[in-house]
Parts: C-alpha cells; sequence; structure tokens
C-alpha cells in the first residue's frame, strides 16, 4: 500500500500525452501527498517522534513510551512514497514537456498545411478549354512545339475565363498575324508554355493545327 509505484504505459500507441494524461498524475501525486501527511500524522502522536528521533532511551533500551512498530512502519513508509513522490514529479515536468511539444507540433504542421494549400490553390492550373486534336508539319503551331492531345488553358488573351467558342481563338489568331501569342497547354498533367506566331506559311490557315472545344 504504502510503496506504491507509478509508472505510465509508454507504448508507441500510447506516446501521445494528452492533459488527462497530466490531470490523473497530479491525482497520483496529490495521493501520495496526502499518504505521507498521514504518517507524518502517526508520528507526531508517538510523542512526536520524527524521522530521526532515537528509539531507546537513555540506557540503550527500546523506548517504552511509544509504539516502535507503528513509528518504524510509519517511517519506512514515508520513505517509500517520499522515493514515489520525486519520481511521479519527474513523470509530470516530462508530460508537460511532451505536451508542450506535441502542440507545438500540430501546431506546426496545421501551420504548413494550410500554407501548402495555399501554394497549390494559387499554382493549381485553370481548367483547359480546348484541346488540340491535329498539327500538320512544318506549320507555326508545328514549329511552336504543339502536339495532339494538348489541352489549352490560354491561348493569347483567351482563357477558361472568357472562352465561349473557336470564334474567340480565330479572332486573337487573326489580330495576331506575325505577332507572337502566349499559349500555355496542360500536357501529360505538367504545364507548358510555348510562343505560337500566327502566319502564312504554305498550307492552310495561319497556325497549321486543329482545334476543338472541350465541353464540361
Amino acid at each position: 500500500y504504502a510503496n506504491m509505484k507509478v509508472t505510465m504505459e509508454n507504448s508507441p500507441e500510447e506516446s501521445e500525452i494528452t492533459m488527462d494524461d497530466v490531470r490523473n498524475l497530479i491525482k497520483k501525486k496529490d495521493n501520495i501527498e496526502e499518504q505521507i501527511k498521514a504518517y507524518y500524522e502517526v508520528l507526531e502522536d508517538q510523542q512526536g517522534v520524527g524521522m530521526e528521533d532515537s528509539l531507546v532511551d537513555e540506557e540503550g533500551y527500546p523506548r517504552a513510551d511509544v509504539n516502535l512498530y507503528q513509528i518504524r512502519t510509519a517511517r519506512h513508509s514515508i520513505s517509500c512514497l517520499q522515493n514515489d513522490h520525486k519520481a511521479i514529479m519527474v513523470e509530470i515536468e516530462e508530460a508537460l514537456h511532451k505536451l508542450h511539444a506535441s502542440e507545438k507540433a500540430k501546431r506546426q504542421k496545421d501551420e504548413t498545411e494550410s500554407q501548402e494549400e495555399a501554394m497549390e490553390q494559387q499554382t493549381a492550373a485553370p481548367p483547359p478549354f480546348a484541346r488540340v486534336d491535329a498539327v500538320t508539319q512544318g506549320s507555326p503551331a508545328s514549329g511552336a512545339g504543339l502536339q495532339v492531345g494538348d489541352e489549352l488553358i490560354e491561348f493569347g488573351s483567351v482563357t477558361a475565363g472568357n472562352f465561349q467558342n473557336l470564334q474567340n481563338i480565330a479572332s486573337v489568331v487573326q489580330h495576331s498575324e506575325g505577332k507572337p501569342l502566349r499559349v500555355v497547354v496542360i500536357r501529360k498533367e505538367q504545364k507548358a508554355v510555348m510562343s505560337l506566331t500566327p502566319q502564312r506559311w504554305s498550307g492552310r490557315g495561319l497556325l497549321g493545327c486543329n482545334i476543338v472545344p472541350i465541353h464540361r
């Protein structure tokens, strides 16, 4: 009863310290303190004998005015409980340290995740509005690096936000003859940026590619 050993299981599953764990440790500490106090009261009742007072009289005989068994039991119990008290104080300190570290790590993780999420939202590609389904060799489109299957997310001033039909692209092409256009495509889930200059060539049109709308 007196030599109550206080330990916390530290298996991997239970390594997460919670405030409840700390509260339970404090309860155990309070309980140990109550027991120490009770045993000191036992000593007080025995003629105020403390932890160090001699239990023999001047002639070297066991004192007859006190209950020696009770005193020895109380002293032994106090010694054991004081060791338990030291141990649990260390545990409480470690638990508080772990709790603080765990909360700090969680806070940093949450901050990192929210930053990453914000970055992803900023860098997430807009939805494509058209797809290249044919490119003629030797054409301006071919020279710019356009490939069949490329999905357009930007074609000059045309984006998913303002694209209505292929006439939008035709209009930009007509107004940009001889001028480089910024074209951004998604190719195999990667973003590719190129410069396409609509111009006369040996084939039809100013681009030499066929573009079809993507209906979502």
